[in-house]
């Protein structure tokens, strides 16, 4: 908090910050165990009649009453990170979106419109990395429609907590109705160190593909030929130079099993290995079956000239957490999947609420 020469607290942001990473004092009511005072750090995104709103890095806004201001002050854009690989969020979000393509897209600007049939909501939402080249509300009726004609509701894939994410359009959506349905994070991490895990032990096998076995595991269900054009970033089997290299792990059951113990993918990419859908059968969980699954996977891609990782994880998955956690990944920044509200006339057919965006994958 800003203090004063004479050693008092001090507010020294105004409306002209918004925007910027700020932090905050301000006095409550009725507050836990007696507490008078809490504080705020986020992202000043709006100062209007009295009230701020402040969006910290999980997403969460925060509404703060100009008259409970105690102290508050700009800070830094973002903290050093105290472990994993550096990164942008930009580098990361193009990164990301390499490895789980859809199978159309169209830009709007520097938007990117995608769609993949539904499955899964990063595969059929707009990542907006810049501007539209609209005004935003042209732009989101432009959006709208787009999905409408696909008979697809519309999402915007949007992130916060790090420098160069997105708590400015984060509010605008929420202004004009747009819900968030999910929130995930994404985590990096160095390579090697899961590499080193492995042992050569665990009969973990490789494939460019994903055969029936390994999707008999995968919980996504109604598998298509879009989703394996998903699952397979645009170019299964053999890659293209320059394009993503794509590998599934799988540990095969006991014999006679329904489907293998554990699966795994993982997209190389330039520096970046981006590991999903690492399953274990409920049966065989704490074998330490997920790890090797990763560390098989992490050795190939370090061949291929990987050194950072990266995956997506769900805020509410504890068990996945603890594990990325003790494997050596960090959240680097939380993104979120906002719906369209309910389309009007002039924003052309709306789209049909009945159809799903995937299976409830972020």
């Amino acid at each position: 908090m800003e203090i004063s020469a004479a050693g008092r607290l001090e507010v020294r942001i105004t409306a002209a910050d918004v925007g910027k990473r700020v932090s905050v004092r301000s006095s409550i009511e009725h507050g836990p165990s007696g507490e008078k005072f809490t504080d705020t750090v986020g992202i000043l995104t709006s100062w209007d009649n009295g009230v701020l709103r402040i969006t910290r890095k999980s997403g969460e806004r925060v509404r703060v009453a100009e008259s409970a201001l105690v102290a508050g002050k700009v800070v830094p854009a973002a903290p050093a990170r105290r472990r994993g690989p550096a990164a942008s969020y930009e580098e990361l979000a193009r990164v990301a979106a390499r490895g789980w393509r859809p199978v159309e897209s169209e830009r709007l600007g520097a938007w990117e419109l995608r769609a993949a049939a539904g499955f899964t909501r990063r595969a059929n939402s707009v990542l907006p990395l810049g501007d539209p080249g609209l005004p935003l509300d042209d732009a989101l009726t432009a959006v709208r429609r787009w999905y409408a004609a696909r008979g697809l509701p519309a999402y915007m894939q949007t992130a916060t907590g790090a420098e160069g994410t997105q708590e400015l359009l984060c509010a605008e959506l929420e202004k004009r109705g747009w819900v968030r349905e999910v929130t995930a994070e994404l985590w990096t991490g160095a390579l090697a160190p899961v590499a080193d895990l492995g042992d050569g032990s665990s009969g973990v096998l490789l494939s460019r593909d994903a055969d029936e076995a390994w999707l008999a595991r995968y919980q996504r269900k109604g598998v298509s030929e879009v989703a394996l054009r998903v699952l397979g970033a645009g170019s299964p089997g053999v890659p293209v130079p320059g394009e993503p290299s794509v590998w599934f792990a799988t540990v095969p059951g006991t014999p006679g099993a329904a489907a293998p113990a554990a699966i795994g993918r993982c997209v190389v990419d330039g520096r970046w290995a981006g590991f999903a859908a690492v399953e274990v059968d409920p049966a065989r969980r704490r074998e330490g079956l997920a790890t090797a699954v990763m560390a098989a996977l992490a050795v190939r891609a370090l061949e291929e000239g990987a050194s950072a990782a990266w995956l997506q994880v769900e805020t509410d998955n504890e068990g996945a957490r603890v594990l990325y956690d003790r494997l050596g990944f960090a959240p680097h920044h939380a993104y979120h999947h906002y719906r369209a509200p309910e389309g009007t006339a002039s924003e052309g057919s709306a789209p049909d609420s009945s159809v799903p965006a995937g299976d409830g994958a972020p």
